[in-house]
């Protein structure tokens, strides 16, 4: 565009032409690095290698919670009734249990039909059947409804039914689980402590080979500053340029962390077979993919900003 024309676009629409040199400044840097292409692809390899490790090992994480959500609601409360409570007054317990808020389903094991079960499992049946008496009580099993966010209902409402005269033990075996969960707590409180240290070697990375980037400019930096260039003019191509390399490095690490879950994809589905499931891995949603690049190039920005800001002052025409 001749001198003229861009004095004649600014006067007429700042706002136009601030747009329009940002955008030049944006295409030329893109240029920039094109034409370095080893040494761009270096810096953006090692960009998407410091995030593909943490956002693989969270995406592996994620897969573990969403196998472990239906354990979680399996859980069932064992409900063993009096020896004195008859068939009549369980199956009227069971009818008030289900009018329970906190409870989702309500089964009733009769004890007859448990110590059947138990004689054709056991292997016991002739000893069995020389007792006088069923020493087995009633049991009502009770499926709680799973809240995350209070696991205090489901200890509020086991001690509700040990409360009730007809029963004589209430037990939830829920420690397995809860050690699990708080085993995933750690490992993704982990996964973010590396992902802090790894953001930390890119904005490193990034300031690194900004700071190499002015250093290698620097006559062409001195020469503009003395026809006038402002700071910002002249930190605006190094801030471009830390955020291709940010766009870059996100969508290299999403594109390790799909075709590494996809090689791990085949060896799971086979293990899952084995046990009667068809789990699969889930890789990067959509959401979790623009999130990856958008914290890529906030570490690139981040980076250049450091760089520059710390750099450029120090340059000064002499």
């Amino acid at each position: 565009m001749p001198r003229a024309e861009g004095n004649q676009l600014a006067k007429s629409s700042p706002i136009k032409a601030w747009a329009v040199n940002h955008a030049r400044t944006l295409i030329a840097s893109l240029g920039t690095l094109t034409r370095q292409p080893a040494s761009s692809f270096m810096t953006i390899a090692v960009i998407a290698i410091a995030l593909a490790l943490p956002s693989g090992l969270l995406v592996l994480l994620n897969n573990a919670s969403h196998v472990s959500v239906g354990w979680d609601n399996s859980a069932q409360i064992s409900v063993f009734l009096k020896a004195s409570t008859s068939e009549k007054q369980a199956r009227s317990l069971v009818k008030k249990l289900n009018l329970y808020e906190d409870i989702e389903n309500v089964s009733m094991i009769n004890k007859t039909q448990a110590l059947k079960d138990f004689s054709s499992i056991s292997g016991f049946g002739d000893a069995i059947e020389s007792l006088e008496k069923n020493p087995l009580p009633h049991v009502i099993t009770v499926q709680p409804k799973v809240d995350p966010t209070r696991p205090d209902k489901i200890r509020h409402l086991l001690k509700q039914l040990n409360e009730l005269k007809q029963v004589e033990l209430a037990q939830l075996d829920l420690q397995w689980v809860k050690r699990l969960f708080a085993m995933l707590e750690i490992a993704q409180r982990g996964i973010w402590i590396i992902a802090s240290l790894l953001g930390i070697a890119v904005l490193l990375v990034v300031g690194n080979t900004i700071r190499l980037d002015i250093q290698n400019r620097r006559e062409e930096i001195e020469v503009t500053k003395l026809i006038g260039g402002t700071d910002a003019f002249i930190r605006r191509p190094f801030l471009y340029t830390g955020f291709w390399y940010g766009i870059g490095g996100g969508l290299f690490a999403w594109l390790l962390t799909s075709l590494s879950i996809g090689l791990l994809d085949g060896s799971v589905e086979q293990l899952a077979s084995l046990y009667n499931s068809g789990f699969q891995l889930r890789g990067l949603s959509f959401s979790e993919a623009l999130s990856l690049i958008a914290f890529s190039c906030f570490l690139g920005l981040g980076g250049s900003w450091i760089a520059v800001g710390r750099h450029l002052s120090e340059i000064e025409p002499s």
